[in-house]
């Protein structure tokens, strides 16, 4: 019997070329500017074990880790642990299942392909969809993947993933299963412009620095 994941690779999802800069949240900008040190020395995804960005503990409720079994034909995505606000979000705790299955048949073939292009690509994907709360809400979904190799193929994936809302406060319990409206996406992006970290220029003693 075909898989959610073989069904999922059967929709076409097209991916905008894009370069870091258009990640809106400054913490995503920070985590992948760490990544984006490794890429730029090795100009392949590093090592899961280099990758340390500064105040990592902060984001931990809304990051998760995913180890990816590429033996098979379709890589198989397992969730190897649980940002607290994501599973506040999905309603169920993932770690230790097959990501597909925790998504479910809704869900699972429109998020399942933004990990096969992270995986395929070997590169950053960052996308932006439109969700609603229990209350009909809007709210942005941003999400950052990144990939990490063993010198040879992906075998994890750092997702950082944040909600933001027009409205300020809304609903984060069962956000991506409160009501039958799927996710619209706003963007769906490989990074795979500018593939360095430029540091801020800092400001010289002679610099001029105007006002408005």
């Amino acid at each position: 019997m075909e898989t959610v994941q073989e069904r999922a690779l059967e929709i076409p999802a097209r991916f905008a070329s894009e370069s870091p800069g258009i990640i809106r949240s400054i913490k995503q900008r920070d985590l992948l500017n760490t990544w984006l040190r490794l890429y730029d020395r090795l100009q392949c995804p590093p090592k899961f074990e280099d990758y340390q960005p500064e105040r990592l503990s902060d984001e931990l409720a809304d990051t998760v880790y995913y180890t990816i079994d590429g033996t098979y034909e379709v890589p198989r995505i397992m969730i190897d642990s649980d940002g607290t606000r994501m599973s506040n979000a999905y309603g169920a705790i993932g770690k230790g299942r097959e990501l597909d299955e925790y998504l479910g048949k809704k869900l699972a073939p429109i998020i399942i392909p933004i990990y096969h292009e992270c995986i395929q690509r070997r590169l950053p994907v960052y996308t932006v969809s439109r969700v609603q709360d229990m209350y009909g809400l809007g709210v942005d979904y941003e999400r950052l993947l990144m990939p990490f190799t063993d010198g040879d193929r992906v075998t994890r994936i750092v997702a950082s993933l944040k909600t933001i809302s027009e409205h300020g406060s809304f609903e984060i319990r069962n956000l991506m299963r409160a009501n039958d409206v799927l996710p619209v996406y706003e963007l769906r992006a490989v990074i795979d412009r500018n593939l360095f970290h430029r540091p801020p220029r800092r400001i010289d003693a002679n610099d001029i620095i105007e006002f408005d």
